[in-house]
């Protein structure tokens, strides 16, 4: 369905008094990256808590193709297509790495064969077959994060929402991800939204950016675009332009 978009409208939401997002505007198309940056505090992570439902905005709405689930549980969220990822891992560590797959697949509906040949699939398609039985726990941490990114993949998203996928990696697993995530609209056919710090992954990654500062929408567009205006630079990536990276 090329033509599916995820979209958020006029989104603020408020915490103990103190406005958390004001009237924030985000659409996301499937076949497409679009990268979420601003300074810590900034209010990233609580719009994707918003559009996956962990998180009620006092205004504003989430809607796919026109249809609102803004006021839905978080499990009816991602049974229309919507799974995500956390700034800290959370795998059932105590599970092995194929069962924590298996979860989400289960959680859709599948049946346990289904799920496993699903979770089979998916690993084996990134490289993870050989911890298929091992405990989740026992992954190095940039292992983790794939898995984790994996077992989002089992519920069949048209969008994807990571919260900072690279952290805690090194240049050589930043790297791999890179590629993987790359990779995926076209695969999947699933759009997605990225928040990370890692400016190189997310300027060589990304087609479009969204820069929120405050809670407030400072800067929207392409790459090239977002990236030399004078607010966004002020905000969140340095006093001058970053230097020029090369574009996967």
């Amino acid at each position: 369905m090329p033509d599916l978009q995820l979209s958020a409208k006029n989104i603020s939401v408020d915490f103990s008094g103190l406005r958390a997002l004001d009237g924030v505007n985000l659409d996301i198309q499937v076949g497409e990256i679009v990268g979420l940056i601003g300074p810590n505090g900034s209010g990233k992570t609580t719009l994707i808590n918003v559009i996956t439902g962990q998180v009620n905005p006092v205004s504003g709405s989430v809607s796919i193709n026109g249809e609102d689930i803004t006021r839905l549980v978080p499990r009816k969220i991602a049974l229309k297509g919507i799974t995500r990822s956390f700034q800290i891992v959370r795998l059932f560590e105590n599970l092995t790495v194929i069962r924590n797959v298996e979860t989400t697949a289960l959680a859709k509906g599948a049946s346990r064969k289904e799920a496993t040949k699903v979770a089979v699939s998916l690993l084996k398609e990134f490289n993870l077959s050989e911890f298929a039985d091992q405990l989740a726990g026992t992954l190095s941490y940039g292992d983790k994060r794939k898995v984790e990114i994996v077992r989002a993949l089992a519920g069949e998203p048209h969008f994807l929402l990571l919260d900072e996928p690279a952290a805690g990696m090194n240049e050589a697993e930043s790297e791999a991800l890179l590629k993987i995530l790359s990779e995926l609209p076209a695969r999947k056919k699933l759009g997605m939204l990225i928040i990370d710090h890692d400016m190189t992954l997310i300027m060589r990654l990304c087609q479009r950016l969204h820069v929120l500062s405050s809670g407030k929408t400072i800067g929207e567009g392409d790459v090239d675009y977002v990236r030399k205006l004078p607010a966004v630079i002020e905000a969140y990536l340095g006093s001058s332009p970053p230097q020029e990276v090369e574009y996967a």
